[in-house]
């Protein structure tokens, strides 16, 4: 009879398709946030064009956005999957910053969310002569100090060239937020919004600097800004 022998082929043909490929049933919820934070940035014009990239932890996976796809435009169901290595795994080919992604989330176990943009003000400071490399704008404000901490600059990297991984990584240990030469910022949360709120309090205190130079200006001193980090420890350094 030909019943048996179509019972015993139907199982292997379920197991067809790559694991890879199954997407973890909690990965809904991180990827609706993705989408969601990057289409927040884009409408509020802090990011344009194609520039910028957002990427969430999601289990042993990261989610993030693909490349050449307007943040205005992601779609939660179309989002690259890299591993912690910032090797692409699934999905539509990663943004080519993907490896900055990966390289700060290994270096921050209480970061879940990366944020980097080319917003206005954070990339024109990234392009001044002069700045401090420690610390690329000076406390203006206690939320700056409280959400941001202390900025380091990074050296000009062309877009997409992996050398910077290793620098990016050891600097993200002891700082929540880098500022790359001539391009822009990445902000680490432990959320999406806790990432995104960072990034903004970071255009804005960048705004503000432009706006006071060539004024006497009084920022946060040494003695109130170390109260601040130490009520605020895991902005500045990654427990």
């Amino acid at each position: 009879m030909s019943t048996g022998s179509t019972g015993s082929t139907a199982s292997p043909a379920s197991t067809d398709r790559p694991a890879q490929l199954v997407e973890p049933a909690d990965e809904r919820h991180p990827r609706e946030q993705l989408a969601d934070a990057a289409r927040s940035l884009f409408s509020r014009g802090l990011t344009h064009g194609s520039t910028g990239n957002v990427s969430v932890r999601a289990g042993e996976r990261i989610l993030v956005t693909p490349t050449g796809v307007s943040l205005g435009q992601v779609d939660p169901d179309a989002l690259a999957v890299i591993d912690s290595a910032g090797r692409h795994i699934d999905g539509p080919a990663p943004t080519k910053e993907a490896f900055l992604h990966a390289a700060v989330l290994r270096a921050r176990p209480d970061a879940n969310a990366v944020v980097h943009t080319h917003s206005t003000y954070s990339a024109a400071v990234s392009c001044l002569d002069g700045l401090d490399p420690a610390n690329a704008l000076p406390p203006l404000t206690a939320y700056f100090v409280m959400r941001v901490g202390r900025l380091p600059l990074l050296p000009y990297r062309a877009p997409g060239d992996s050398s910077l991984e290793q620098l990016a990584e050891t600097t993200a240990r002891t700082h929540s937020a880098l500022l790359l030469s001539n391009h822009g910022p990445v902000v680490a949360g432990s959320s999406v919004t806790a990432a995104m709120d960072a990034l903004e309090e970071l255009e804005e205190t960048a705004k503000l600097f432009f706006l006071l130079r060539g004024h006497a200006t009084r920022p946060i001193d040494a003695a109130a800004r170390a109260d601040l980090e130490a009520r605020h420890p895991t902005v500045g350094s990654a427990r």
